[in-house]
C-alpha cells in the first residue's frame, strides 16, 4: 500500500471518530435538561425519580464514551509535558508510536474484547436496573462502552499510521499532519 493510501486511511479513521463525537456531543443538552428536571422535581415538588437519576448517568456515560475518539483526534488527551517539551519532533513521534502500541491499543482492545461479552450477556439476560422503578435495557449503555473504545481506537490507529509513515519514509504530508498533532497547541474543536 502506498504512503498516500495509508494517509488516506488514517484520515478516514480520524474523520469518522470526529464526526461521531461531534454528533454525540449534542447529548450534553439532553443531559442538562434531564439534570435540571431532576433537581427541580426534587427541590420544589419533593419527587425523586430513579429513572431520571439513571438516565443522567447513562447520558453522562454515553457522552464521555462517544467523545473519546474525538478528544484523542483533537489532541485533548494527557501527555507528560515536563519531558515532552524538550524532545525533538522525531522523538515525540517515536514516543507517540510506543505509547499507542504498548499502552493505548492493548488497553482499548482489552476493553472492547471483554466489554463485548459483558454487553452480550446483559442483552441475553434482558438486564435492567436492580431497582424496580429504574430503567430497562442496561445492555445499551454496556454496548456504548464497547463502541466508545472502538471510536478511540480509530484515531489512535490514524495517528500511529501517520507517525510511522513520517518516521519510516519521511513523507512530508505525514510530517505535516503529525507535527500538527504533536505540537503543543491543541487543534480547535
Amino acid at each position: 500500500m502506498s504512503t498516500k493510501a495509508l494517509l488516506r486511511v488514517s484520515d478516514i479513521f480520524e474523520q469518522l471518530a470526529v464526526r461521531i463525537g461531534r454528533l454525540a456531543a449534542w447529548a450534553a443538552i439532553l443531559m442538562i435538561l434531564v439534570i435540571l428536571s431532576d433537581v427541580i422535581l426534587r427541590r420544589y415538588f419533593v419527587i425523586g425519580s430513579t429513572k431520571l437519576q439513571e438516565l443522567e448517568w447513562h447520558l453522562h456515560g454515553f457522552l464521555f464514551l462517544s467523545c473519546l475518539g474525538f478528544a484523542y483526534a483533537r489532541g485533548a488527551h494527557v501527555r507528560i509535558e515536563l519531558f515532552r517539551e524538550k524532545w525533538s519532533e522525531r522523538t515525540k513521534a517515536w514516543m507517540e508510536v510506543a505509547g499507542t502500541l504498548f499502552l493505548l491499543l492493548p488497553f482499548a482492545l482489552a476493553v472492547v474484547f471483554f466489554g463485548w461479552d459483558y454487553a452480550a450477556m446483559s442483552f441475553g439476560y434482558s438486564e435492567s436496573s436492580p431497582t424496580a422503578t429504574g430503567l430497562g435495557g442496561r445492555w445499551i449503555i454496556k454496548g456504548v462502552l464497547v463502541a466508545g473504545f472502538v471510536l478511540l481506537i480509530l484515531p489512535a490507529l490514524a495517528n500511529l499510521i501517520r507517525s510511522l509513515v513520517w518516521l519510516l519514509t519521511g513523507d512530508e504530508a505525514a510530517r505535516a499532519a503529525i507535527e500538527a498533532e504533536l505540537s503543543d497547541q491543541h487543534k480547535t474543536v
